[in-house]
């Protein structure tokens, strides 16, 4: 098929190279000026695992191709997918500002996709007011479109794999012709008809497919996230608990996660989660509840629970050493999480500006975010590698779990430490295995 992606940000990107991937012809749109001028060099503006692979190879064979303009040859395109930003506003809803602007200019087109389907995480019932938009900004033409919901379940870090391998796709549709169409642009993916760019023995499986109203589809995103942020604050919750009673959450979240009610994902005690999803769908989804008279003030703990993260790495160092000012702190992960250079709302951010106002020194490494990261924190050392980092440290917080800090050389870790002192905020490392080499360890629950 010939598809429109508008707005190639993480989602738009991910869906715009792996639809011409699977075998489409596919437009990206974004008036980011030099975002578009290194996409049609076929390089990429993020990392991602296999995304630069999969968008140079699909430039290079003419499947995929980017453009700043929505003018630039989409008009016989019969699929729009909108993946532009929805940010939070200071009152936590989410801003739909670009949304509107995508639909409006999509209206008033005198040809173009028939299909508009929203990709971006919006409020539910969002797919009744494009309509109306549509309608409004059409000129009173109510054929001429159709509106459905197909909401993204990617991680970043893993959205590829994701995208091609999901556990589900999610389709909201009016009319069955809508959900047809996407069931065929989708064949590949639910049957698993395509080469495999990251498995080498690529998982056959059929994947399920979910048609529903617009408005359950919409539900469903939000839904999902604030229930994974729900996971997390609990576990952490228990992880409080565990810390007062001596007990290892590890082993508690293990017993939880036999439980095939329950299951082992997402029950990792920790610093608490970040990125651009989690935080601000979690802040939508309260406010949602409250503009239909539902509340949600479960979502709210949540919040408060995450938010204390932070503060409970600041008590745990001042146990060990006391006041902070003077110190020479490290901190080892700036992404808020693996495999992504993405620093949005990452707790990496918040703990460095706290321990500046104690009066620290801050030094930092990221595998991957570091030239994000310098642009923003103007009075941290940034080093070359960790053990650059940990030289004449008073202590070492673990914030992101890269595989890398997973690899670490303990002993020369310690060797390089004014004071061999590790708090581990994502429990990476056997508290028994540090201790037994004079290092100083405080994990999360444990």
């Amino acid at each position: 098929m010939e598809i429109c992606v508008i707005g190639v940000g993480y989602v738009g990107l991910v869906t715009a190279a792996c639809l011409a991937h699977t075998g489409n012809t596919v437009v990206g749109i974004d008036d980011d000026q030099e975002k578009i001028a290194l996409l049609q060099e076929g390089r990429i503006p993020i990392f991602e695992p296999f995304l630069d692979q999969i968008v140079a190879r699909q430039v290079r064979a003419g499947r995929l191709r980017f453009a700043q303009h929505l003018t630039e040859g989409v008009g016989s395109y019969r699929v729009a997918f909108i993946c532009v930003g929805t940010p939070p506003l200071e009152n936590g809803e989410a801003d739909l500002s670009s949304v509107e602007g995508v639909v409006r200019r999509l209206a008033e087109m005198g040809e173009g996709p028939q299909l508009i389907v929203e990709k971006s995480t919006v409020p539910v019932q969002t797919g009744v007011w494009i309509g109306k938009l549509l309608q409004l900004y059409g000129g009173g033409d109510t054929g001429r479109f159709e509106v459905a919901s197909n909401p993204e379940f990617m991680r970043e870090g893993s959205a590829v794999e994701d995208f091609l391998h999901p556990d589900r796709i999610v389709i909201g549709v009016e009319r069955p012709e809508a959900a047809e169409l996407l069931r065929a642009l989708y064949d590949p993916v639910i049957r698993g008809t395509f080469r495999c760019p990251v498995h080498e023995a690529c998982p056959r499986r059929e994947v399920p497919l979910l048609v529903t109203d617009i408005t359950s589809a919409e539900l469903i995103k939000h839904a999902s996230n604030s229930f994974l942020a729900t996971k997390i604050s609990y576990i952490n919750l228990i992880a409080d608990l565990c810390e007062r009673v001596g007990a290892d959450v590890l082993k508690v979240a293990e017993g939880m996660g036999l439980d095939r009610r329950i299951g082992r994902a997402f029950l990792d005690a920790g610093i608490g989660f970040g990125g651009f999803c989690l935080p601000k769908d979690l802040q939508a989804f309260v406010r949602i509840g409250e503009k239909h008279g539902c509340d949600l003030s479960l979502l709210r703990e949540v919040e408060r629970i995450n938010a204390e993260r932070i503060d409970m790495v600041l008590k745990k160092l001042q146990n060990h050493l006391g006041s902070l000012r003077g110190r020479t702190i490290v901190v080892l992960g700036l992404a808020f999480k693996p495999n992504t250079d993405d620093i949005r709302f990452a707790p990496a951010l918040e703990l460095i500006q706290k321990l500046l106002k104690e009066g620290s020194h801050v030094k930092t490494y990221d595998p991957r975010a570091m030239p994000k990261a310098q642009r923003i924190l103007t009075t941290v050392e940034f080093c070359k590698d960790p053990y650059e980092t940990v030289e004449g440290a008073d202590a070492a917080v673990i914030v992101t779990e890269w595989e890398e800090f997973r690899r670490l050389d303990l002993l020369r870790v310690k060797e390089r430490m004014r004071r061999p002192l590790i708090i581990d905020g994502r429990n990476m490392f056997d508290r028994r295995v540090l201790e037994s080499m004079g290092i100083e360890y405080s994990g999360m629950g444990r």
